[in-house]
C-alpha cells in the first residue's frame, strides 16, 4: 500500500523559503502610571515695546499646548479598537488578548481578509514548499484508517487549512484508495472568509448547500464542510484531525519573574500613544494556568525559569480533541515548530518574510509562538484515559519514516532538470538539518531546513495501537 502511495506523480509547481530564527525579546517597563513635564519652548519670546519703556517677558516655564487639529489620526481601525479596549478596561490587556485581536478580529485581523501565504504573502508553510508534504500526511491518514479497521465513515478534520493545499495534495495522493476516500467527510475549521474561498477553489468544490457551508470536492468526490470551531464538527463517528501550523497561532500568555514574584506581561498604551509592554501589579486569572504548567516541570526547570509562555487555548483544544478521540475513535496529528520543553519567550511577528516589532502596526504582520509539546501531551492524558500520546519526533524523522525518500526518487524519474532542481530544494526544505537525507547534502543555495525545527506528535485512541511512524 505504501509503495502504491509513494509512486504516484503530480505536476503541481513547488515553492520554498527559509525559516528564520526567533525574534529578539522586547523591552519591558513596570506597570505604573507615568507622567512627564512638558518640554519648555526652545527660545525666549520677543521683547514687547511700550512708550517710554521696554519689558522683557520670560515664558520659559509656561506650557504652550499644540494647535488643535480636526484631521483624522493615522491609527488604523484595529489600533483604534485595541486602544478603546484598553481605555474601557482602565488598564492593559494580556498578550493573549492582543494576539487574538491582531490575528482574528472579524474586520481587521491578519488572517481575515487576504491570502497571507506563499512568496507573495508573509510566510511559507510546508504544504507550499512541496506536494510531497501533503502526500506524506495522506500516507499517515490511510495507515491509521487501516489500524481503525477501515470504518465506512470517517470525519477528516483540518484545523486552519490555509489555502487548502495540504488537503488537496492529500486527496490527490490517496485517490487510488477508493474505499478510503469514499469513507471521508472533510471538515475544515476556518474562521477567515477570504481563506475559505481559496480552500473552495483549490479543492475544486461545487456547492451543494450554501446555507450549511457544504460542498463536494471533485478531487475525490468527497463532501466538504466549513466550520468556525472544532465544536461545530459533528461527533459520533471516528475522527482524524490534522493540525499543521495551527497551535503556533493560538494566543499565549507571558509571565516574567520579578521582585514581586511572577507577573503577567501585558500590553498598554504609553503617553506617546504607542503600545508598550508592562507587568501586572498583581496576579491575573491566567496565573492559574501558570501554576498548572509548573507542576509538569522538573525542579531543575522551575529553578531556571525567568520567563514562561503558556497557551490556555492550546490546552483546552487538546482536551477537546482527546475526549472526542477517546469516545469516537480516530487520532490527531500535530505538526508545528516548538520544543519538547517549557517555552520561555518566543512570540514573534513576521511581515513579508521578515521579523518586525510585535507591537508595530498590529494586523499587518503574523504573530506566532513556539508550541509547548509537553503541555499538549499532559492535557490530552488528563482529558481521557482512552487515548495515548506519541512523540514528539522531528519532522525529518516523521517524513523519512513514512517514505518521503522513496517518493522523491519516484518523482525524479518523471521530470525535467528544472523540475528536478525544484524537487531537491523542496525536499531539503522539509527534511534539512535532520535524519532523513536522500542526497549527500544541500548546496549553498539550498534554504535552511525545517527538519529539526518542526516536531510531530500524535494522539490516538488506545484501541488502535501505536500509529505510524511512531512505532
Amino acid at each position: 500500500m505504501l509503495r502504491k502511495l509513494l509512486t504516484q506523480t503530480s505536476s503541481r509547481r513547488l515553492l520554498f523559503s527559509g525559516v528564520p530564527p526567533l525574534f529578539s525579546k522586547s523591552t519591558i517597563s513596570p506597570f505604573s502610571s507615568l507622567s512627564s513635564s512638558p518640554e519648555p519652548p526652545s527660545s525666549e519670546s520677543p521683547a514687547v515695546e511700550h512708550p517710554g519703556t521696554t519689558i522683557s517677558i520670560d515664558r520659559s516655564s509656561l506650557y504652550t499646548p499644540p494647535d488643535h487639529s480636526h484631521e483624522s489620526t493615522p491609527d488604523s481601525e484595529l489600533v483604534k479598537h485595541l486602544k478603546s479596549i484598553i481605555k474601557f478596561r482602565g488598564g492593559p490587556i494580556s498578550v493573549a488578548e492582543y494576539m487574538e485581536e491582531v490575528l482574528t478580529n472579524p474586520k481587521a485581523g491578519f488572517y481575515m481578509n487576504r491570502d497571507v501565504f506563499g512568496a507573495q504573502g508573509d510566510f511559507i508553510t510546508s504544504p507550499e514548499v512541496s506536494q510531497m508534504f501533503g502526500e506524506m500526511i495522506g500516507v499517515w491518514t490511510v495507515c491509521l484508517w487501516e489500524q481503525m479497521g477501515r470504518p465506512e465513515r470517517v470525519n477528516l478534520v483540518e484545523l486552519g487549512p490555509g489555502r487548502g493545499t495540504l488537503m488537496a495534495d492529500l486527496l490527490r495522493g490517496t485517490s487510488k484508495f477508493k474505499n478510503f476516500t469514499e469513507s471521508l467527510h472533510i471538515h475544515l475549521v476556518e474562521c477567515s472568509p477570504a481563506l475559505q474561498k481559496l480552500q473552495h477553489q483549490n479543492l475544486k468544490c461545487t456547492d451543494e448547500s450554501s446555507s450549511e457551508k457544504k460542498a463536494v470536492s471533485s478531487l475525490a468526490g468527497t463532501p466538504v464542510h466549513w466550520h468556525a470551531t472544532l465544536q461545530e464538527v459533528p461527533s459520533g463517528v471516528p475522527t482524524l484531525i490534522i493540525a499543521h501550523e495551527f497551535y503556533d497561532a493560538l494566543p499565549v500568555h507571558q509571565f516574567q519573574k520579578s521582585t514581586r514574584g511572577w507577573c503577567e506581561k501585558m500590553v498598554d498604551v504609553g503617553e506617546d500613544s504607542k503600545f508598550r509592554f508592562v507587568l501586572s501589579p498583581q496576579p491575573t486569572p491566567a496565573a492559574l494556568y501558570l501554576m498548572k504548567r509548573c507542576t509538569w516541570a522538573t525542579p531543575e526547570e522551575r529553578e531556571k525559569m525567568e520567563h514562561v509562555e503558556i497557551s490556555p487555548k492550546s490546552m483546552d483544544l487538546t482536551q477537546e480533541m482527546a475526549k472526542r478521540i477517546g469516545s469516537d475513535g480516530g487520532g490527531a496529528l500535530i505538526i508545528d515548530y516548538g520544543m519538547n520543553a517549557i517555552i520561555s519567550d518566543s512570540l514573534q511577528a513576521i511581515r513579508k518574510h521578515k521579523f518586525v516589532n510585535i507591537l508595530d502596526d498590529p494586523g499587518s504582520a503574523d504573530l506566532s509562538a513556539y508550541v509547548d509539546f509537553p503541555s499538549i501531551k499532559h492535557s490530552a492524558e488528563e482529558a481521557s484515559e482512552n487515548v495515548s500520546v506519541h512523540g514528539p519526533m522531528t519532522q525529518s524523522q516523521f517524513l523519512g519514516s513514512l517514505g518521503i525518500n522513496f517518493r522523491v526518487d519516484a518523482l525524479l524519474q518523471n521530470c525535467n532538470d528544472e523540475q528536478a532542481e525544484s524537487l531537491r530544494a523542496g525536499y531539503w526544505q522539509l527534511v534539512g538539518d535532520g535524519e532523513a537525507p536522500f542526497w549527500e547534502g544541500p548546496n549553498e543555495q539550498t534554504p535552511i531546513g525545517m527538519g529539526t525545527r518542526y516536531l510531530a506528535m500524535s494522539i490516538v485512541n488506545k484501541n488502535q495501537g501505536i500509529p505510524a511512524p511512531f512505532q
